[in-house]
């Protein structure tokens, strides 16, 4: 039992699990009639997935050279340029505000005028 598994053997087996789990979970959701029983084979299918992507980690690993890009991925921020000023930037924030105040006084002013017996009720 103390039979050492070569690297070879362990990449055919789990080959052959994936595969496995492929067609189990093609064969599932193809005969299922219920969602649970879809959703089982939707399982199947996703460990499969991972199953296949554990197997290719090694070979992309050396391809794609991820340890050189990850890095430079994990260090990249978000760094926004402001818009060009002006010279209205107070100004603008301030006349907003006072937009804001302006615009919320004609609000109150034409619900009063709405409100029955209210001081335009009579106008107009």
């Amino acid at each position: 039992m103390d039979n050492p598994i070569s690297s070879r053997d362990f990449r055919c087996l789990q080959l052959a699990c994936v595969g496995l789990g492929l067609a189990a979970g093609s064969i599932i959701i193809g005969v299922s009639v219920s969602k649970a029983a879809a959703a089982v084979g939707g399982i199947f299918i996703g460990a499969a997935g991972l199953g296949l992507l554990m197997l290719a980690y090694p070979f992309l690993k050396d391809q794609l050279n991820l340890d050189h890009i990850l890095p430079t991925l994990g260090s990249l921020r978000i760094h926004p340029h402001p818009g060009p000023d002006h010279g209205e930037g107070r100004s603008s924030t301030n006349g907003n505000k006072e937009g804001a105040r302006s615009s919320l006084s004609t609000v109150s002013r034409t619900l009063e005028k709405l409100k029955p017996g209210g001081r335009g009720a009579g106008e107009g």
